[in-house]
């Protein structure tokens, strides 16, 4: 960033949009950031995983595995108040819907949500539980997961800005508040951030990791572009949940 000086406004703009934190300071020129503020998605997603970290170490010498794994899945979803969620329950409808790209946008804009929206969200919250069960039973492996996996889904967030453009170009959106040329660099920070992370908490497995994440985040983006030409607020919110997913299935992998 050309100057550091602006980069925590920017971080404190980052945090109100992705979480439900009370954060206030410097909230009235949140209208100058919010461009800038996707160079500051990636440690948003850091400070996500490591406040998710904090919480669950406590609880895990009190709750069962299970238990405790529902926490952790309810903690990833409400942390944004389930924000990424509807983005994925309005794609879901949408994008899988057999209209085209004009009907597909404008059903991803309707509030109601279908029966592919349930079936997506069940099927997703289902698997993060099926990943995060057998790692809930060791807390340093559940820490990690909960440290990578935010981190991992709002880089995916910075890569899908990066390679796909806005799909509602002349509508408008809250996702056009945010996409900018500096997506780039913000996916190619939040990369490095999360070798550096990740190679603390899972050595050279993070590459694996990566890996798996990522190839979900260039299919899905590539599904998108197919689509609609583009990516929406909405399909940003899915392009999270979906690498999210996929980074704990690849710390569930990398467990055994």
């Amino acid at each position: 960033m050309p100057n550091f000086r602006l980069f925590f406004p920017a971080l404190f703009c980052a945090l109100r949009f992705l979480t439900v934190l009370p954060l206030r300071w410097r909230q009235a020129r949140d209208g100058e950031f919010f461009q800038t503020s996707v160079l500051a998605f990636p440690v948003a997603g850091l400070i996500i995983g490591l406040f998710g970290a904090g919480l669950a170490w406590p609880l895990s010498s009190v709750l069962r595995p299970s238990l405790l794994a529902w926490f952790a899945i309810f903690y990833l979803s409400g942390i944004s108040g389930f924000l990424h969620l509807d983005g994925l329950a309005d794609s879901a409808d949408g994008l899988l819907s057999s209209h085209g790209r004009e009907k597909t946008l404008a059903i991803m804009k309707d509030s109601r949500s279908g029966a592919m929206a349930v079936a997506v969200m069940v099927i997703i919250i289902l698997g993060k539980f099926a990943a995060l069960s057998p790692i809930a039973s060791h807390p340093a492996s559940l820490f990690s997961a909960l440290i990578i996996a935010p981190l991992t889904g709002r880089v995916g967030i910075c890569l899908t800005m990066a390679i796909l453009p806005y799909a509602r170009a002349t509508e408008g959106g809250i996702g056009g508040l945010f996409y900018s040329s500096l997506a780039r660099k913000a996916a190619a920070g939040g990369i490095a951030l999360l070798v550096a992370a990740g190679f603390i908490c899972y050595h050279l497995t993070i590459f694996k990791i990566i890996a798996a994440s990522f190839a979900v985040t260039l299919l899905f983006a590539w599904f998108c572009k197919g689509k609609i030409g583009g990516a929406t607020g909405d399909t940003l919110g899915a392009a999270c949940e979906l690498t999210e997913l996929a980074a704990l299935i690849a710390c569930n992998l990398s467990f055994f």
